[in-house]
C-alpha cells in the first residue's frame, strides 16, 4: 500500500514539474492546441491545458491506486487507470454537447432581440451590447464582454473576434460573420437579414434536435454495451482467487483484446449513428 501511494505521489509531482519546466515539442503544441479548443468550446476557457492534463493524470493515478489496492492485480489496475485518466475528457465533451444544444436553442431568440433593437433605432454595436441585458441568459456573459470590449476600444471587428472566442460555438460563428458582413456592406437590409437568419437558425435547431433524439438510442446502447464487461471486471476485482488470473500473460492478452474490441465496437456504433459535425467558421 505504501509503495503504491509513494509511486502515485512521485508520478504526480513529476507531471506537475514537467508541465512547467520541460519544453514542448511540435506534436505537444498541437495537442495542447486541441485541448485548449476543447476547453474553450466547453465554456472553460479559463482553465489551462496544462492544468487539465495534470487533472487527467491525477484521476488516472487515483483510479489505478484504488483498483490496485482492491485487486492486487497490476494489469487490471492499469486498465482502470487509463479509464480514470479519460474520465475528465469524457465529462468535458459531454459539457460541449450540452452547451451547443443550449446555445442552438437560444440563438433564434437572441437574433430576434437584435432585430427588434435595430428596428427601434439602435446601431448594430448597441444592439449587440443590449443583449447582455435583454438577451437569453446563456449568452449574456459573452455579450457583456463584447459590450466592454467595444466601449474600451471602439473597434467593432476586433470586438466581434473576441466575442467569437468567448462563444466558441459554430452557430455563434455564423451569426457573428453574418453581422460582420452586414456591418461592412451597409445598406438598409439589416433587418431583413436578421429575420431570415432567425428563421434559418430556428429551423436548423428543430431539425437537429429531432435527429439527435433519434440518435440517443444508438449512443446509449453503445455506451451500455461497452461499460457492461468492465463493470463485471470491477466487481470481480473483489474476488482475489478470480482476478489474479489476469496477472498472467494470457490474462493480459484477454484485457488488451477486450479493450480493443470495445473501442472498435464503440467507435463503429457512433459512426453508424453519427450526425454531420458542425464546424466553426474561421474559428
Amino acid at each position: 500500500m505504501g509503495v503504491v501511494v509513494g509511486l502515485g505521489l512521485g508520478t504526480g509531482l513529476l507531471l506537475i514539474w514537467s508541465a512547467f519546466v520541460v519544453p514542448l515539442t511540435r506534436q505537444e503544441r498541437r495537442t495542447r492546441g486541441r485541448v485548449d479548443e476543447l476547453l474553450a468550446t466547453a465554456g472553460l476557457g479559463g482553465v489551462s491545458a496544462a492544468s487539465f492534463v495534470v487533472l487527467c493524470a491525477m484521476c488516472g493515478l487515483v483510479a489505478l491506486a484504488a483498483v490496485q489496492v482492491a485487486s492486487r492485480t497490476l494489469p487490471v489496475a492499469v486498465a482502470f487507470g487509463l479509464m480514470g485518466a479519460y474520465l475528465p475528457v469524457a465529462i468535458v465533451r459531454g459539457r460541449v454537447r450540452r452547451r451547443r444544444r443550449e446555445f442552438a436553442e437560444v440563438w433564434p431568440e437572441a437574433v430576434d432581440n437584435l432585430a427588434s433593437a435595430v428596428r427601434a433605432g439602435l446601431s448594430l454595436p448597441e444592439g449587440l451590447a443590449a443583449l447582455a441585458v435583454r438577451g437569453p441568459e446563456p449568452l449574456r456573459e459573452s455579450f457583456d464582454g463584447f459590450a466592454l470590449d467595444y466601449q474600451v476600444t471602439g473597434r467593432f471587428g476586433e470586438s466581434l473576434d473576441r466575442l467569437k472566442d468567448r462563444l466558441a460555438d459554430p452557430v455563434g460563428d455564423r451569426v457573428v460573420e453574418g453581422l460582420r458582413v452586414a456591418r461592412e456592406v451597409g445598406g438598409g437590409d439589416l433587418g431583413r437579414l436578421l429575420r431570415n437568419l432567425s428563421a434559418y437558425l430556428r429551423e436548423d435547431a428543430r431539425t437537429r434536435s429531432e435527429l439527435e433524439s433519434r440518435q440517443t438510442t444508438t449512443v446509449n446502447g453503445a455506451r451500455l454495451a461497452v461499460a457492461a464487461p468492465w463493470l463485471v471486471l470491477l466487481l470481480l476485482s473483489f474476488q482475489g482467487d478470480v482476478i489474479h488470473r489476469y496477472a498472467s500473460a494470457g490474462g493480459v492478452v484477454v484485457l488488451v483484446g477486450g479493450a480493443v474490441a470495445c473501442a472498435v465496437a464503440y467507435r463503429l456504433m457512433l459512426w453508424i449513428g453519427r450526425l454531420p459535425a458542425e464546424r466553426r467558421v474561421l474559428g
